[in-house]
């Protein structure tokens, strides 16, 4: 164990353990007791200002790579790397929304409900704000393999930075390595880690295999680890929650709903205001819906059926493990329309344990009918999402409806990723019905599509197209 640097260091979670790390060292548990691992700061030694407005004044200076970024104008607020190793390919160039549509759809007034849309990052999906930090702490160790195991996202954004490396000299070029499980990664993905140069193993497994193996080969060739076990990825994350502050001029809402995969955004977010609290920069926190698929819910279940909680860092290691046992026993593998939140093992449960705990927070599971009527909802406003996407949609119309959020409270639900992720699902949704959509997403559970938008034949005749866009009732659109 080395001692920790003076203003940024890396901490075991584990109240009980507490050890602490220098940022060179890449480890993605703690060696004394495997307990995950924070970012930590030494506060009085980092110049933090003291409102958050002061981040605003870094717009007039977007020539400058750092402030052009979404997660680097923030660097007070995870400063632990020189300006001068900063790996960036602007990311962060996200927007907040209202979004009056979703808001109907949920149950809400107009107003009241945002969507922060991360699809706008350069690989699609949010992925790219924690992989700009992995990067960076990658570049600082002298790394020159980085891997991850995927369902799409993290291979896309891995890809994606390991490529924008080409250009460095040749001792700082970094090469991807992405490991897939067989069938379980939608081609819009697949497609970009190919296109950007990564080396790709299909294993033949699920991505709980795929993240076994990665692990298990990462350790032993000594190969830069990126996914969300690594804690400088959820570094990186926490700054959507910053953006979703300024869009509403600093002030927190009330709730923040947000898909659960591998619970690394949910963890990252509830990281960020907390720390925000204890600086004095937010008057109070606000409250966290995590959203499962129904068929990957192993989160969903351990907190809601086993009651499983963070409890100050005491949580119940004996009924997590009993939980994998049984899933083992059954042969259970998660199985959703959702790839990017297929997970049955997810990496930060303890993580999101605590999240729960630090944002008074709740879990749901929603099942892949909702998680596709909301897609559609959301495609509507011009904002089209990947599946996994939805959930938090889906999460919130149950929310309203468990009377668990009022009329007059503000949500964000998190967009995680573009909705040409997964072009194939949405082109099914839209254009099937009866049983050629049962045959095609039956597998989902997917039984009917109330708000497809389907395209209509029309004969190559002027006065037939004239006389069907003449008929309201013949345009075969949900708002007719």
């Amino acid at each position: 164990m080395s001692q920790p640097p003076e203003a940024s260091f890396q901490r075991c979670i584990d109240p009980a353990c507490g050890a602490t790390f220098g940022l060179t060292e890449v480890l993605t548990a703690c060696p004394k007791c495997q307990g995950l691992l924070d970012i930590a700061y030494d506060w009085n030694r980092q110049s933090v200002p003291q409102k958050l407005t002061a981040f605003e004044r870094k717009y007039a200076t977007r020539r400058y790579p750092l402030h052009f970024s979404g997660v680097w104008r923030f660097k007070e607020l995870l400063n632990f790397a020189p300006d001068d190793r900063v790996v960036s390919i602007g990311e962060g160039q996200t927007m907040l929304r209202p979004e009056s549509e979703v808001a109907r759809y949920v149950g809400l007034p107009e107003g009241t409900v945002f969507l922060q849309y991360e699809g706008l990052n350069p690989s699609g999906s949010f992925k790219d704000n924690g992989m700009t930090a992995a990067f960076t702490h990658a570049r600082m160790t002298g790394a020159r393999r980085a891997a991850c195991a995927s369902t799409g996202n993290t291979s896309s954004s891995l890809a994606a930075f390991a490529a924008a490396t080409r250009n460095r000299p040749a001792g700082e070029r970094i090469e991807a390595l992405i490991f897939v499980g067989s069938g379980r990664i939608a081609l819009g993905k697949l497609a970009q880690g190919l296109d950007y140069g990564a080396r790709t193993l299909q294993i033949q497994g699920d991505f709980d295999d795929a993240m076994k193996q990665v692990r298990a080969v990462s350790t032993r060739l000594g190969i830069y680890l990126v996914n969300s076990v690594n804690p400088f990825r959820l570094e990186g994350q926490k700054t959507i929650m910053y953006r979703v502050l300024e869009g509403l001029n600093w002030e927190a809402p009330d709730w923040i709903v947000v898909p659960g995969g591998n619970l690394g955004n949910s963890s990252a977010f509830a990281k960020a205001f907390q720390e925000l609290k204890a600086l004095g920069l937010i008057a109070r926190v606000p409250r966290l819906c995590v959203v499962n698929a129904a068929g990957a819910d192993t989160f969903y279940r351990l907190v809601n059926e086993h009651g499983v909680t963070w409890n100050g860092g005491k949580f119940d290691r004996a009924k997590i493990d009993a939980f994998y046992k049984q899933m083992d026993a059954e042969d259970r593998h998660a199985h959703t329309v959702a790839s990017a939140i297929e997970i049955n093992r997810p990496v930060n449960l303890t993580k999101c344990l605590r999240a729960l705990e630090w944002m008074n927070g709740v879990v749901l599971q929603s099942d892949d009918q909702a998680i596709l009527d909301a897609k559609a909802v959301v495609g509507r406003g011009g904002l089209g999402c990947e599946p996994a996407s939805a959930a938090s949609v889906a999460g919130l119309k149950q929310l309203v409806e468990k009377q668990i959020v009022s009329k007059g409270e503000r949500a964000v639900c998190i967009v995680t990723g573009h909705h040409l992720k997964a072009p194939d699902v949405t082109v099914a949704y839209h254009s099937l019905h009866g049983e050629d959509l049962r045959h095609e997403l039956g597998r989902y559970q997917i039984r009917e599509n109330p708000f497809a938008n389907s395209p209509r034949p029309v004969a190559n005749d002027l006065n037939e197209i004239l006389r069907i866009l003449g008929d309201p009732k013949e345009t075969g659109s949900w708002d007719a």
